[in-house]
């Protein structure tokens, strides 16, 4: 599965690129994010509580930044497990835009899930995922948007 969005966020993009590394600001924006670990600044924990459909699962899981170009340029990567729920890997090239005062972050993310989260259907997931990456984006750019004013 793949998704592709765009967002605009009222901040520099140096200050959305801080945001992106920043351990507390990810934790307050991705959804059911009970933890995050820094542990390098490349290398990340999380334990996050997602419901597909209608399952319900606790994720443990690791995330790999790679800056590729940094700060225009930088991908991601992670794997999760839910124990009998199921896995999730996948990773994700992000793009910073400056535009005047402004930037667009632009992303193409990748994903595969496996167990009982791959047997709700395709559509289930797809959809789930785009309502997920949509409530991160949101947050992030409220997140960012405040602490700029």
């Amino acid at each position: 599965m793949e998704l592709e969005d765009e967002i605009r966020i009222s901040a520099s993009r140096a200050k959305v690129y801080e945001g992106l590394n920043d351990p507390e600001v990810l934790k307050e924006c991705i959804p059911g994010c009970e933890e995050l670990i820094k542990h390098s600044d490349t290398e990340l924990e999380a334990k996050v509580v997602l419901k597909i459909g209608p399952v319900k699962a606790k994720f443990g899981g690791n995330v790999t930044l790679d800056p590729i170009n940094p700060p225009e340029k930088f991908a991601l990567s992670g794997e999760g497990n839910g124990g009998i729920a199921g896995f999730a890997k996948g990773g994700a090239e992000v793009e910073l835009i400056e535009e005047g005062d402004e930037t667009i972050l632009r992303y193409t993310a990748k994903a595969d899930v496996g167990g009982k989260i791959a047997q709700l259907g395709s559509r289930l997931v797809v959809s789930t995922s785009k309502k997920l990456a949509g409530q991160f984006f949101e947050k992030f750019a409220d997140v960012i948007n405040k602490q700029d004013s």
